[in-house]
């Protein structure tokens, strides 16, 4: 199985937002990713539209319908706002993460003890349109073993703790503790996608682990960019994940 490469164009919108003009612009990128091979495009549009913004979510979604098989892979809270948006777009996947409306960026996954009961209809809403859900969890086994009861088809895995430790002696520890927590999410029939701070240099270890689906990047790869060019580095990130198929 390859894993699919979903590319987060936040940055890129959030560039864009800083001059008040459509440059750049995020849907001219993400036609690039996806000429270059990329198969799923990612955004996460917060409350305030600080970077990804609603608009966005429709310009992406005509790039998908123009590439027959290219995922679009909304991230977001659930509100009532951004659940609407969503199913107007008909997204391919819906991640719900538990963000604060002015959180800096994604930190926790889900506590399904605590929020499981809200989350159960709104999984079965998105599921009643044909859209795939995921739910971001952190690597605990305990919490995963809740997931089943809410219906999610999948969990995104939250990387961060991996990636901090990937240049310590702490590494293959943690490493084997996201291999355990994917090993029971298969065992309970749930997919398994991973995320956060994922880069070039960590993401093929990561990827040791089998069995998972998607991996969404965004960050690393606009700073990679920075420093490499896109389209050498969505080559790079495409060869890796090709690798490990």
């Amino acid at each position: 199985m390859t894993t699919l490469f979903s590319i987060n164009f936040n940055k890129i919108a959030l560039l864009r937002n800083s001059r008040g003009r459509d440059y750049p612009s995020v849907q001219s990128f993400a036609r690039r990713a996806v000429e270059l091979g990329v198969g799923g495009l990612t955004l996460h549009p917060r409350p305030d539209q600080r970077h990804a913004r609603y608009s966005d979510v429709f310009d992406l979604k005509a790039l998908c319908l123009e590439f027959p098989g290219t995922e679009l892979n909304i991230e977001g809270y659930p509100t009532s706002k951004f659940l609407d948006i969503v199913i107007e777009a008909q997204a391919d996947q819906c991640t719900l993460v538990p963000d604060a409306p002015d959180q800096i960026t994604s930190d926790h996954g889900w506590d399904i003890q605590k929020n499981g009961d809200m989350l159960k209809p709104i999984i079965k809403r998105l599921q009643r349109e044909g859209i795939r859900v995921s739910l971001f969890m952190d690597p605990d086994p305990e919490q995963i073993e809740l997931v089943k009861s809410t219906g999610t088809d999948r969990i995104e895995l939250y990387t961060e703790e991996y990636a901090d430790s990937f240049h310590t002696d702490q590494c293959k520890p943690v490493l084997e503790k996201y291999e355990k927590a994917a090993t029971h999410a298969h065992s309970l029939g749930l997919g398994v996608n991973a995320g956060h701070d994922l880069n070039l240099e960590n993401l093929a270890r990561f990827l040791t682990i089998d069995g998972i689906k998607e991996v969404s990047i965004g960050h690393a790869v606009i700073v990679e960019s920075l420093l490499m060019g896109f389209d050498n580095v969505v080559r790079q990130y495409l060869e890796i994940v090709k690798q490990k198929g």
